[in-house]
């Protein structure tokens, strides 16, 4: 297929969407090369990312080029908004990763690339800005190799690349080492090949600011990134990488499809498809039907949320999804300006967290407070302004907090007994278990239906999270394994809803016999200083608390491995950065929870009434089941 769908990513201000802007002119997708700095990127759509000049939602745009169709995907280089890049990455068959020739390999850079090899993506670098003072081609290069491990081959470099490419294709090798320079297109196939097969990532370089490398990288798009791969069975398949909304048509699925076909008024599940759109430079057109290797737009699928599978998920390509670089570690409560607009700001961010499923909002409809994950105090700001733009609602948002877990120490029984005040009967037997770190929460159900009839025990399941959202400590519960073995119901006071209304109170009741146990987020680090800044860099470790191995010296420069607590570590990179002149780097990624004491961690205030304060939780309870809070 002469498809290519493809990424643009990099860190933060190294000429992403510079680089996408100008693809789209070269290609005469647009009539004039949008400005990030004079905020007229085509591509950053939202008046947030015009007035701010950065990217906070991925966008996609499309242009031909020597008779391929190319489809792109500029996304956000900031950390805070790495769940977009995160989700591109489903819909791609291989990226362009952007480094600044002058700042070189960052943090965001060694994350990106990471999560394209766990796909399994194909990889091109493009060195930009070349034409910066202090840009140096070959040290990024360099640092693409030695920091990264990626086998980078400079496109520029004509024995380099001859050199390279023969390594990987044994026929070529034997006719290099006879002496024989092998023919070029033999090398471009050949280059073609190991790109594919992520064994080689073509280097390229320019200035995207003056047009120079452009037509040299659209090149290498077309040659060595790969084209969709056949489907291998029938049937339908796809993934859904956004979610949009428009005003007129309602809910927008963006979709890859992987196999199958999509046509207008076809039964997706419980809706039908009213329209299917596909891209046409920087905007959707009308089209009817979408097939395996293309990306378009579906409305009609009202309950679709980003990451759905459409179709059969056992057809997604391997480690499509295996990638999980953006976990939000923060928690904060977000204020309408007006008390009466409480409805629509939940309502509001609702709407988002379907877009968003990191943020995850939630209310309490016992204190009506509403409160967002997020991925760092940026996103705060632009959430503020998002929601004004799209909203026209005017909130604020308490300073953000690490959100823990908590566990508990040994194994516990749990009892409630709910029969007062008439009418109503659950009576409920629960054995709490604690797991080994990181295997999350399971349920099981092992009381006979003579005890509790069946019709009950699924108000049981659904009101389980709801019931370890918050433990005694106030954080979400992990680590434990719950099981319903024994309890009863009546044949005239049982109301399926008092199986709901009583659950927290047993699995409340367990929690405080197994002794709640504070679990803190950890960070894997990895900092690279100059040889004169370890020392400080291993005194503020032992200051944080964190687990670290002895330096490793490369150059003048120092790496070294930690394990850092995320509560004494999300400022760092800006004291790092500080006190090395800005030469220090620090990548991190979520490495799981550790128990921490109490007095160094912190417990979370209550959204609501306790369950173990019986009998306001019952009053509060029973009017919010009335208000079909839990469904």
């Amino acid at each position: 297929m002469n498809i290519r769908n493809i990424g643009i990513l990099a860190h933060v201000d190294a000429g992403k969407t510079t680089v996408t802007e100008r693809i789209l002119h070269r290609c005469g997708s647009v009539k004039t090369a949008g400005s990030v700095d004079e905020g007229t990127a085509h591509t950053d759509t939202l008046s947030v990312e015009r007035t701010r000049g950065i990217s906070v939602k991925a966008a996609a745009a499309s242009c031909v080029w020597k008779g391929v169709s190319i489809t792109m995907l500029d996304t956000p280089g900031h950390a805070d908004f790495a769940a977009e890049v995160e989700r591109s990455i489903w819909a791609l068959d291989g990226a362009v990763l952007v480094i600044s020739a002058a700042e070189g390999v960052q943090a965001q850079t060694e994350i990106y690339y990471n999560a394209l090899r766990a796909a399994h993506l194909p990889v091109l670098f493009f060195i930009n800005k070349t034409d910066r003072i202090g840009a140096d081609r070959d040290r990024t290069l360099s640092q693409l190799r030695n920091l990264l491990g990626a086998p980078a081959v400079p496109l520029w470099d004509e024995e380099a690349l001859t050199e390279a490419v023969c390594e990987t294709d044994d026929d070529l090798l034997t006719e290099y080492l006879d002496g024989r320079t092998p023919e070029r297109s033999a090398l471009r196939a050949a280059l073609s090949s190991a790109t594919a097969a992520c064994a080689l990532c073509p280097t390229l370089s320019g200035a995207a600011l003056r047009d120079e490398g452009i037509e040299e990288l659209l090149d290498a798009i077309v040659e060595y990134l790969p084209s969709p791969a056949q489907p291998a069975r029938d049937g339908l398949c796809g993934i859904v990488f956004a979610v949009t909304q428009d005003k007129a048509m309602g809910r927008a699925a963006h979709v890859r499809l992987f196999s199958g076909s999509l046509v207008n008024r076809q039964s997706v599940g419980d809706h039908k498809i009213t329209q299917i759109r596909a891209l046409h430079g920087t905007k959707y057109e009308d089209r009817g039907d979408l097939f395996a290797g293309e990306t378009g737009v579906v409305y009609g699928l009202e309950d679709v949320r980003a990451g759905d599978v459409l179709g059969n998920r056992s057809l997604l390509p391997p480690n499509r999804m295996s990638s999980s670089f953006a976990q939000p570690l923060l928690s904060a409560r977000v204020l309408p300006e007006k008390e009466q607009d409480l409805r629509a700001l939940k309502a509001a961010l609702e709407t988002l967290s379907v877009e968003d499923p990191h943020l995850n909002a939630s209310w309490s409809p016992f204190t009506h407070e509403l409160y967002v994950h997020l991925m760092g105090s940026i996103q705060t700001e632009i959430l503020t302004a998002l929601i004004e733009e799209r909203f026209g609602l005017r909130c604020t948002f308490d300073p953000p907090t690490v959100m823990y877990k908590e566990t508990i120490a040994r194994a516990a029984e749990g009892f409630v007994a709910y029969t007062m005040p008439k009418p109503c009967w659950a009576i409920m037997n629960f054995r709490l278990t604690p797991l080994p770190q990181g295997s999350g929460v399971r349920f099981r159900i092992t009381a006979p239906p003579t005890a509790i009839k069946p019709r009950y025990l699924k108000q049981v399941e659904q009101t389980i999270p709801h019931a370890l959202e918050q433990g005694m400590l106030g954080w979400e519960v992990t680590d434990v394994d719950i099981e319903l073995y024994d309890g009863s119901d009546h044949q005239w006071h049982t109301h399926p809803l008092d199986f709901a209304l009583a659950t927290p109170m047993g699995i409340m009741d367990g929690l405080q016999r197994g002794e709640p146990v504070l679990l803190e987020p950890m960070l894997r680090c990895r900092f690279t200083v100059p040889g004169t800044s370890a020392g400080r860099l291993m005194s503020d470790l032992a200051t944080m608390r964190a687990r670290f191995d002895a330096p490793i010296a490369r150059g003048d420069m120092m790496v070294l491995e930690a394990i850092v607590p995320a509560a004494t570590s999300l400022d760092y990179p800006v004291q790092l950065a500080a006190y090395t002149g800005g030469r220090g780097a620090m990548v991190s990624q979520l490495a799981g929870y550790e128990p921490v004491p109490l007095e160094l961690g912190a417990t979370c205030p209550r959204r609501g009434v306790h369950p173990l304060d019986t009998a306001k939780y019952i009053l509060a309870a029973r009017k919010a089941l009335e208000g079909d809070v839990w469904g």
